[in-house]
């Protein structure tokens, strides 16, 4: 697996609310510790101004993962902008200085086009996300939107990805997130 691609949840993943419809981005893999992503398309109701007194601009909040959810994470493409940055792939980067952030952000520098805030993030064991994709509930894909994923819309990056892979996942991209409710 390479840092910079996308996990695209199979249709299979249903009733599971941390993962059903889910696009992760991967940050960060080694073959010794496991794999880190965030879950890219899961907007959360409040903002990052709601739960950060030192932020004054009212800021989108997305929800991560699972692990770690008290704790805040980003990713941007402001790399020279933000020391300490850790590359990912294609001019996209995550973590760096969060006083420089949050003084950026208050200071109109850094706009949701640069820059995106996450509760939590999604981990892997040593071998536990091969053993997932293998047994098909995760689909490995190529992240065509390179560093402009973090300003993709959230509604239907899931859909998207599911008509770009055609074949039997295109019947899914048009279907009601509750077959059940059809």
């Amino acid at each position: 697996m390479k840092n910079g691609k996308l996990l695209v949840a199979a249709p299979s993943i249903i009733g599971d609310y941390n993962f059903q419809r889910s696009i992760i981005l991967l940050v960060d893999h080694n073959e010794t510790t496991g794999t880190l992503g965030f879950i890219m398309n899961k907007k959360l109701d409040y903002t990052l101004d709601e739960v950060m007194e030192a932020v004054e601009v009212e800021f989108p909040l997305y929800f991560g993962g699972p692990v770690e959810p008290d704790n805040l994470f980003f990713l941007h493409r402001a790399e020279s902008l933000i020391p300490n940055s850790i590359p990912i792939d294609d001019g996209l980067y995550w973590s760096g200085d969060f006083e420089r952030v949050i003084k950026m952000v208050n200071e109109k520098q850094l706009s949701r086009r640069d820059i995106r805030f996450f509760l939590g993030y999604t981990g892997w064991g040593k071998g536990q996300l091969a053993a997932e994709i293998a047994s098909e509930s995760w689909v490995l894909t190529e992240n065509s939107y390179h560093n402009e994923i973090i300003s993709q819309p959230t509604k239907v990056l899931w859909k998207e990805q599911m008509a770009a892979m055609g074949g039997k996942y295109l019947l899914w991209s048009n279907a009601p997130e509750n077959p059940n409710l059809n």
